[in-house]
């Protein structure tokens, strides 16, 4: 076995090796980040009798959005269309996503489907899905012997 000198700069140049692949696999050789698909933000929230999804979906109207449950599974899907680009405005930048977008949850409980309420207001959808009454939680009172 040999002993090797440590150089603290061979450390920093490996790592600027790996940073610059880590930017040239993420925006590729332009170093412009390519059109992408976006993810609407989502808040899941679950209290003793319901399943709460809140998503930010924001210039969007409730005909561009679809909410379907398939057993235990809830899909939100829908479309941002790209608003047609002015060249008068002189746009310098466009960093705000467009096109079709899904989102699946699995919900891990049985919910009352003839219940569910989807609520649309000020780009914020707000479903709620009421647990199906046999998986609620139910209280046994006790008696005294």
């Amino acid at each position: 076995m040999s002993l090797v000198r440590w150089d603290p700069f061979d450390e920093l140049a490996s790592l600027r090796e790996r940073v610059n692949r880590l930017f040239n696999e993420t925006l590729g050789e332009s170093g412009v980040a390519p059109l992408r698909s976006w993810r609407p933000a989502c808040d899941i929230k679950e209290t003793d009798s319901e399943v709460i999804i809140t998503a930010d979906l924001p210039g969007l109207t409730k005909d561009d959005i679809t909410v379907e449950v398939n057993g235990d599974v809830l899909t939100l899907s829908g479309e941002r269309k790209h608003e047609a680009e002015d060249k008068k405005e002189g746009y310098h930048r466009i960093e705000r996503a467009y096109g079709r977008f899904q989102r699946t949850f699995s919900l891990g409980t049985e919910v009352n489907l003839d219940a569910i309420k989807a609520v649309f207001k000020d780009g914020v959808l707000t479903i709620t899905l009421p647990k199906s009454e046999a998986v609620k939680p139910k209280q046994i009172p006790i008696d005294v012997a």
